[in-house]
C-alpha cells in the first residue's frame, strides 16, 4: 500500500469511536422491517473490519464460520459478536471478539473509525469498526467458531462492478441482498452491506 493510499484511508475516518454516519439505513435484508421498529429490542453487537497493509495491494481479512454452528454456519463474516457488560464501547467488543475468534491482540489493530450502524433480520444492532493491521500477523483461529481465515483484495471488494443483488424467499417474503462473490467465496448479507458502505466512504472522501 502506498503511503498516499494509507493516508487516504486514515483520512476518511474521524477517529476511533466516531461514526461517519451514525444513522442506520435499514436491516441487512432489503425490503424487510427487521425484528422491531425500536432499537431497544435489538441486541448490541460490533464487528471489526480489518484492512491489512499488503504493500500496494491492501486486503480485507475475513473468517468463514464453522459448519456446525447454530446460526450463520459456514457464512463469510468479520470477526465480532454481541456486546458484553464488560465492554465499554463497540470498539472494545470488536477487539475482544477478534482476539477470541482469531487470536489477534488489541495492540495489533490501529483503530480508524466506524461505519454505519446496521440492523439485522436476526435481531442485532451492529457497529462496524474499521481497523488497520500491519503484517506479519500471528493468527490462531478458534476451532469451534472459525473454519478458515482468508483475505480478499480491497480494490476488488469496493469496486461497484463486483457487487450484485440476489433474491431469496424468507418467511414467504421475497427479499434482496448484496452479494460479492470472490473465487470460491460468496460474501453476502450484512458482511456485503458493510463492504458497500466502506467502498462508498472511501470513494467519496
Amino acid at each position: 500500500m502506498t503511503e498516499s493510499r494509507l493516508k487516504h484511508i486514515r483520512a476518511v475516518f474521524d477517529g476511533p469511536g466516531i461514526s461517519v454516519d451514525a444513522s442506520d439505513d435499514g436491516p441487512d435484508w432489503f425490503g424487510a422491517d427487521g425484528p422491531s421498529n425500536g432499537a431497544e429490542a435489538l441486541t448490541p453487537a460490533a464487528v471489526l473490519v480489518p484492512i491489512v497493509d499488503r504493500g500496494d495491494r491492501p486486503t480485507v481479512l475475513f473468517t468463514r464460520r464453522t459448519d456446525h454452528l447454530k446460526s450463520h454456519s459456514g457464512q463469510i463474516s468479520f470477526p465480532g459478536g454481541r456486546m458484553e457488560e464488560r465492554d465499554a464501547t463497540p470498539e472494545a467488543t470488536a477487539l475482544r471478539e477478534t482476539c477470541e475468534e482469531i487470536g489477534l491482540s488489541e495492540g495489533d489493530v490501529e483503530l480508524l473509525g466506524r461505519l454505519n450502524v446496521r440492523e439485522t433480520g436476526t435481531g442485532y444492532r451492529v457497529v462496524p469498526v474499521v481497523g488497520m493491521l500491519a503484517p506479519p500477523l500471528s493468527l490462531v483461529p478458534d476451532e469451534n467458531e472459525v473454519a478458515e481465515i482468508f483475505e480478499v483484495p480491497l480494490d476488488f471488494l469496493i469496486d461497484p462492478a463486483n457487487r450484485r443483488f440476489e433474491t431469496r424467499v424468507r418467511g414467504n417474503v421475497e427479499r434482496q441482498f448484496y452479494a460479492i462473490p470472490y473465487e470460491e467465496y460468496f460474501i453476502w448479507g450484512l458482511t456485503a452491506r458493510i463492504l458497500v458502505n466502506l467502498g462508498d466512504v472511501l470513494a467519496k472522501r
